[in-house]
């Protein structure tokens, strides 16, 4: 009987340190889990079990040389996984099949696919970027999207989307999370972040929520140089750490450490999160309790590149708790540091087990425990079709948002004549030919403005660069001056392609319509023609504290305009009922 309980002990503690799990899996399924990961774990050599601790990256855009020294640490240093990186979608799977069929244990495939592999994979279709989603009432929509990048995820044979961040950006400034960011409001963020990792987890893709202890109220990339966060313990706990608290025992995969100085946690001067133990150890595995996969960002940043060698930078991070080093710059000399920290007694043989465990009992529930190849043919249509077009454009009409509606000019009038003043650095063609197949729309250049008759009902679009999430949001003085100008004796409506925090200095009193897009692309510009148009719903909400006079939660619904058939059913239906009564 005592054996029996404590093989039940044992086999609980083992499974216990996969945070994330298949839906419906029985007890037999969960034994035959942990067998395979004690027999795989017996199997590896030392070697090999420090192997799986390490992601490395896969760029097919940097010439054969370097894959070449890929395929070399693949097979030489035995690792645990790659980071798919830009940009040719059929040769990454030609790779990765050949790479998977040199290695022991299957390799796990990640990417960084927060707005879909487009991210990384020009080919691919661009889904909306988190300050989007943030705008959408409906959180079952963003599990329906985020299922859809699950699906383009298993069609290129990727294991770990890298998403979703959960850093709440109170920074309108920050400089590289922004529009990554679900908001400035914590419940949002947790609400939007749990539907996006459910979508892909309920559909066998990993998800990481990043980027503890939290990145959204920094001034500095940490690509370039080590942010700080200068807040006390209590903020933090409100704020920065309240997502990762409420989502990371609910099942989620993965948690991603940032390069972050947090003196309130860290007190040695300088030390990055990534690397600190009282981080990731005191905090996130002692007192929250995470029992998941830690992964640190990428180890090639600067913020912490520039300051620790390769090799050790990765040492430190295991030695700091983290599980997986994620974009190594130098494998060997991060297992032979790690070798030599075990042999002098500063990490135990124990805590190797720990991590490598976790990872083989993750690969086992993401079907890891074998590799079926994956077929390239025509993997850039099936990354990017009519199916992906669909629900983007669902998405985006979703998170249209409108701010103000004095002179109720919306949705647009089918017998009308609108003048449309484009203004900023991006296409609008798409806004243009969408919104032409309701209503009649004149294009005045902003040197044309003086041509447009008084009075009259006027679109102003800030159609603001749309080819990377860290593209300024700020509106130029010359289109604030043409703004301001038109707003003297016109019904402007200014609908802004970009990000909410376009409308921070905007002096937008005396304009009776502001709605926010968030984008400038083909879909969202054709889902704001249709909205405006009165073809679907607008009812969105700002997901971020713009200024003192455009708050978290503002925006005013629009229903749906009616069609003329109804609308003479209906006239019809009274006109009968009138009669009835005179008769």
């Amino acid at each position: 009987m005592k054996r029996l309980s404590l093989s039940i002990i044992i086999f609980i503690s083992h499974f216990y340190l996969a945070q994330y799990q298949p839906k419906n899996m029985s007890s037999a399924d969960f034994r035959k889990a942990n067998e395979w990961v004690d027999k795989t774990y017996q199997s590896l050599s030392q070697d090999e079990k420090l192997g799986q601790l390490f992601i490395v990256a896969l760029y097919t855009n940097k010439g054969e040389e370097f894959i070449s020294q890929i395929r070399n640490i693949v097979t030489n240093d035995k690792i645990g996984g790659l980071i798919l990186m830009q940009d040719d979608a059929g040769r990454e799977i030609n790779l990765v099949n050949e790479f998977q069929s040199k290695s022991k244990v299957p390799l796990m495939i990640g990417m960084d696919a927060e707005w879909g592999l487009y991210q990384r994979i020009a080919k691919a279709h661009k889904f909306p970027w988190a300050i989007t989603l943030g705008a959408i009432q409906d959180k079952n929509l963003i599990t329906e999207m985020s299922a859809k990048i699950a699906e383009d995820c298993k069609r290129m044979g990727i294991n770990w989307d890298f998403a979703p961040v959960v850093d709440v950006n109170t920074n309108p400034g920050n400089p590289i999370i922004g529009n990554r960011s679900f908001g400035s409001d914590v419940n949002n963020v947790i609400n939007s972040a749990s539907a996006y990792a459910n979508g892909l987890q309920n559909n066998g893709i990993l998800a990481a929520i990043k980027h503890f202890p939290g990145h959204g109220d920094t001034s500095t990339d940490s690509h370039l140089d080590l942010p700080l966060v200068p807040h006390d313990m209590k903020r933090l706990e409100s704020v920065e750490l309240a997502p990762f608290k409420a989502l990371m025992n609910k099942g989620i995969g993965g948690v991603m450490v940032a390069h972050l100085y947090v003196p309130a946690i860290e007190t040695e001067k300088g030390i990055p999160a990534s690397v600190s133990k009282k981080i990731i150890t005191g905090v996130l595995k002692e007192k929250f309790g995470y029992k998941g996969l830690i992964i640190t960002d990428a180890l090639n940043m600067g913020a912490v590149a520039n300051k620790f060698k390769a090799g050790e930078l990765d040492a430190m991070a295991f030695k700091a708790g983290n599980d997986i080093m994620l974009f190594s710059q130098d494998v060997a000399t991060g297992k032979k540091l790690i070798q030599q920290a075990i042999d002098k007694g500063q990490i135990s043989q124990s805590r190797v087990e720990e991590s490598v465990r976790k990872i083989l009992l993750t690969k086992y529930f993401l079907g890891l425990d074998k590799y079926n190849n994956v077929n390239p043919d025509n993997i850039n249509g099936d990354l990017n079709n009519a199916t992906h077009s669909a629900i983007v454009q669902k998405m985006y009409a979703n998170a249209l948002t409108l701010i103000k509606d004095d002179k109720k000019l919306l949705p647009l009038d089918s017998k009308a004549t609108y003048y449309y003043v484009p203004l900023e650095e991006a296409s609008y063609d798409a806004f243009l030919t969408q919104v032409n197949t309701g209503t009649t729309v004149i294009v005045k250049k902003s040197d044309e403005i003086n041509t447009i008759p008084s009075n009259s009902k006027v679109i102003v679009g800030f159609h603001k660069d749309n080819s990377t999430a860290y593209k300024s949001y700020k509106i130029s003085d010359a289109s604030k001056k043409i703004l301001a100008d038109l707003s003297k004796n016109q019904n402007v409506i200014l609908d802004v392609f970009g990000s909410p925090y376009a409308l921070r200095d905007i002096d937008i009193s005396n304009i009776s319509t502001v709605l926010v897009s968030y984008e400038n692309n083909e879909d969202s510009m054709k889902a704001t023609a249709n909205g405006l148009l009165g073809q679907t719903k607008i009812w969105g909400r700002l997901p971020v504290l713009v200024n003192d006079n455009l708050k978290f939660g503002m925006g005013i619904d629009v229903e749906v305009k009616k069609s003329a058939n109804e609308t003479d059913r209906k006239n019809s239906s009274e006109t009968k009922t009138s009669k009835t009564v005179i008769e």
